[in-house]
């Protein structure tokens, strides 16, 4: 690992973390802003991220390529509960582990982490589309809760329509209700 490029993963994800702490306080959740991504200068992740960084993607993808998974991304993923990948569970019906519900409060972190990955990648080019044009890419092979997942194009494309404050306001209108979302099981 260079110094180089130890010092520019830390910037990127440094840059990216206060990007999503705004976020979180303009959605009204400002304490999951604030613990968002701590697991990133951890040595498993931060190690991996400076070897692999190349500034234009994340540096898990160049992992996966190298040795055909993550470790940082691994490590990442069990302990943030912001990402779905986070949320899968045994069904004790169908014998097998499958995604579940996630916690309103983690998708609305989510989505500000959404927003802030691809202000970040993106850079002067970036458009209130975007984060929605990613999300579409990658749904036909997402395992993700299907209320979730609405939930969360749902107001992708409330950003790309009405705007970053709108959809801000909206976000925290729905965190002083505590609303629910979906078919609630319990």
């Amino acid at each position: 690992m260079s110094l180089k490029g130890a010092f520019r993963h830390f910037h990127t994800i440094t840059k990216h973390r206060h990007r999503v702490i705004a976020h979180c306080f303009r959605a009204g959740i400002p304490w999951r802003g604030l613990m968002h991504d701590l697991s990133k200068y951890t040595p498993t992740e931060f190690g991996e991220g400076a070897r692999c960084y190349q500034g234009t993607r994340s540096p898990n993808e160049k992992a996966r390529e190298e040795k055909g998974h993550s470790a940082a991304w691994l490590h990442h993923q069990g302990r943030n509960r912001h990402h779905f990948e986070y949320w899968f569970d045994y069904n004790p019906k169908t014998h097998q582990r499958e995604p579940v519900k996630m916690p309103l409060i983690f998708v609305v972190e989510m989505f500000c982490d959404r927003v802030a990955a691809s202000k970040i990648y993106q850079g002067k080019a970036y458009t209130e589309e975007h984060p929605l044009q990613y999300f579409l890419r990658a749904k036909p092979t997402r395992v993700i809760h299907p209320d979730t997942s609405d939930l969360l194009e749902s107001w992708l494309v409330m950003l790309k329509e009405k705007g970053e404050k709108e959809t801000f306001r909206y976000l925290r209108k729905l965190k002083k209700r505590n609303a629910k979302y979906g078919k609630e099981d319990c």
